[in-house]
Order: structure tokens, then sequence, then C-alpha cells
């Protein structure tokens, strides 16, 4: 043998080659990508000064708690704690949990920090991820996005159910969502409920064998959740089941007509739903839920409710509190399927150069543009003109800046409007105030800073 091929491993098996691994997105998780996060900006934005007008402030959370909070919170019996959470041991050995949902750390921030000392009620909103381990569906991710508001304090008079309910409302108009529809219900509270669950519970057991087997196991452990069905089979023995509202205490009945009216004053319209309820026992009296077109059965874009109960079950004082959450990913979706979402968006401004000269201008000008708030492509490196004038049209730029020896010489600089391939001369000087004046006329919700 050869020593050429003794360094070879002459006899042996060639090794597989490795290959290269390709890395995706986890099930149930995906990328936001331009132009489609314009869209979640958009709603993001008209969220923020919605509620702001409301007088409720951004609060931010982290991202996992501790998991006890939301065994709590949620109930150790829900799928959400038993099934879906996302947990883990710290090194500590402490039980980590990503947040399946938001109104659990609202209320532990509200208490941990001294909130309740505050003029009252406390007004909060906050916007980020969820996680829930669900089997993933259309609008339905294991990392989902939901925009949360929370009164916390307080009384529970009407006209607060009322105002947040309305304010969601103004939102879902600002944003031209359609085909929005509100119910609303009274679930009673630990006075009066407990004795509907058992009446509902008995009549659920006279029917029990006609069920599937989850409303089977609901009937012992929530009856409530039964309500929630959407199984075609089962909705008429539904349907036949006692109502909330013939079992609520005085106390219940006439908060709920107050809420009735103060969202008629407001012009808010309504349909009640008595089928509407919250399977966990801090909810009490008004609850709510919006849905909207384009969504299919899964057409529920947010859900809210009273829920005066939480705050002692985490170790506070009783504490009034009432809030909602809407669904994002789900709103987006329905915003798109409806058309809502904004076009693309290209540049206002391709600048093209050539020469060092030009260059140095070139950059000054684009920090000018650009601090006057319009969007700006400036290459890297000199191009011939026709080649730059390409790159501008596949950027779905409206304008180029021309900019070589004789427009740095001169002091007038060349404008070219792509779409009709016009061109003039501007001093640069003028050119900012120019440029703002066509924007306004294109966009009206542009505004110069």
């Amino acid at each position: 043998m050869s020593e050429a091929a003794a360094k070879k491993g002459f006899g042996e098996k060639p090794q597989p080659k490795e290959e290269r691994r390709k890395f995706q997105a986890i099930k149930g998780t995906r990328d936001l990508l331009p132009p489609e996060t314009a869209l979640w900006h958009r709603v993001e934005q008209i969220a923020q000064e919605v509620f702001a007008s409301y007088g409720f402030g951004e609060i931010r959370l982290p991202i996992f708690e501790t998991t006890d909070l939301f065994a709590r919170s949620i109930g150790l019996e829900t799928d959400v704690v038993s099934k879906e959470m996302y947990s883990f041991e710290d090194r500590d050995e402490t039980s980590i949990s990503l947040r399946p949902e938001a109104t659990a750390s609202v209320s532990r921030a509200y208490l941990e920090n001294g909130m309740q000392q505050l003029p009252q009620p406390v007004k909060l909103y906050t916007i980020g991820p969820m996680f829930r381990r669900e089997r993933p569906q259309k609008g339905r991710y294991r990392q989902f996005y939901q925009i949360d508001a929370e009164v916390l304090g307080g009384s529970d008079a009407p006209a607060i159910d009322a105002e947040l309910i309305e304010m969601v409302m103004k939102f879902f108009e600002r944003l031209g969502l359609e085909g929005v529809q509100l119910d609303i219900n009274c679930i009673g509270d630990k006075k009066c409920r407990p004795i509907y669950v058992e009446r509902l519970r008995a009549e659920l057991r006279k029917v029990k064998d006609r069920l599937g087997p989850d409303s089977q196991r609901r009937i012992e452990t929530n009856p409530l959740r039964v309500l929630d069905s959407k199984l075609e089979n089962e909705q008429k023995l539904i349907e036949g089941m006692p109502h909330i509202a013939e079992h609520l205490c005085e106390e219940c009945a006439e908060n709920y007509r107050g809420v009735k009216k103060e969202l008629e004053l407001r012009g808010v319209k309504y349909r009640e739903n008595w089928r509407l309820v919250r399977g966990l026992d801090y909810y009490s009296r008004a609850t709510f839920e919006i849905t909207a077109k384009g969504l299919g059965s899964q057409n529920a874009v947010c859900g809210g409710g009273r829920y005066d109960g939480l705050m002692e079950l985490l170790g506070g004082p009783p504490t009034r509190a009432t809030g909602f959450a809407i669904g994002e990913d789900r709103l987006i979706l329905s915003l798109q399927e409806a058309g809502k979402a904004p076009a693309p968006q290209g540049r206002d401004v391709y600048i093209a150069w050539m020469g060092e000269k030009a260059y140095a201008t070139a950059i000054r000008a684009a920090e000018n543009l650009r601090a006057a708030g319009l969007r700006i492509e400036l290459p890297p490196a000199e191009q011939k003109f026709g080649k730059a004038l390409g790159q501008a049209d596949k950027l779905r730029a409206r304008y180029a800046l021309i900019l070589g020896d004789n427009e740095v010489a001169s002091g007038q600089w060349t404008l070219k409007t792509l779409a009709t391939g016009e061109q003039i001369k501007l001093a640069e000087s003028h050119l900012v105030d120019f440029l703002k004046g066509e924007k306004a006329k294109a966009d009206p919700s542009h505004r110069s800073g």
C-alpha cells in the first residue's frame, strides 16, 4: 500500500456526507414579515391612541411567571394549566411558565407594586405574545398575541363596564373591522351563581347519555362550560337548559340592567346571549364577547368581563376589576380578509449618485430628508444612472433624486417622478418642503414634524 493510499484510509468505507440542517420555525409559531408587519404596527398604534383617550396607561410585563400564579388564577383543573402551558424548572427548582394570558400578570403587578394606593380605578393595557400548546389552526397559534386592557380597583358601577366595552368598540370602529357583533350576559356572583350551577348540573345529568365525552366530564367539573359547546348534536339539548337570568339575585339583576342602560346611553348596540359564560369562579356579573367577519367558526376577536374575586385568590384584598383580551392574530386575519391591509410601502426617494463629491452631497441630502420623516434609500456604492433607476423601480420609490457633478456644481438637483418620467430642477433649500408637500397631498394623514 502506498503512503498516499494509507493517508486516505485505503480500504475504509467512505464517511457519509453530513447533511446541512435546515432550521424552521417551531410548529404553531411563525415569522411576521413586512409588509404584513405594517398592519400590525397600525393596529397597535390605534389601540394605544384609543386607550390613552380613555385614560389607560401601558404596562409591560414579564414573558414568564411562577407557575403557581396561573395555577391559582386560572385553576389547576383547567385545560390551560393542566395541558397547554409551557412550564419548566428554573435552576433554583422554581417552576416557571410562559404566560398563557395577561390578566393574572396584570393583577400580580397591581398588588406587588402597591397600585392600590394610587387614585382608583387604575386603568392599564398591555400588548404582547402569549403561549399555549394548543392544536394550531386558522387564527390560532402556540405563540399568539393579545391586546389586553384592565380596570382595577374602584367600584362595580355599571358605567365602568359600559365604558370599557365602548372603548373596545371604538377601537374596532377606528380599524374599520367589519361584521362586528357584541354579545353580553350576566353570570351572577358568588351568592347566586352557585345555585344556578347546581340547577344546571342537575338538568345536564338528565341528558348526560346524549352528550359527548367533553360535556359529560364538564357536568361534574364545570357545568357552565357545557354551554360553550359547539357540537351540533348538543345544541337542542343545551337550548332547553335553564337560563342564568332566571336565577340572578336582585343586586346582580340591578347591576345588569344598569350596564345595559349605560350601553344604550353610549349608543353601543348589543345582543343578549344567555349562553355566554366564564367558567372560572372569580368571574362575576357582566361578561361580553365580540365577533367579526372572515374567521369562520373561530370568529371571536375579543372576550371580557368582571372578575371581582381574582385579587383575593392571589393573596390581595377584595378588589373590583374588569377587563378584556383581544386576539390580535384573529383581528389581523379579519382585517386582511376584508381587504383592510395597507399597501406595501416603498421608498419616498431613491438617491442616484455618481462621483465622490456627489456621494458627500447624497449623504447630506439623505440625512435631511429622513429628518423630515421621508423614507429614503441611499445606495452604498456608485451606480450608473440607468441601473440606479431600475433599482428605484424595484423598491417602489416614488421619486429618484439624481446627483452628479453638474447638480453638485450648480446647486440645482434633479428630481424625477418615476411613475411619469417627469423631471424638475430644485435648489437644495426647496427640496424638503416640496417633497413634504407632495407626500401630504398623496396621504392626507401625513403630518409634518
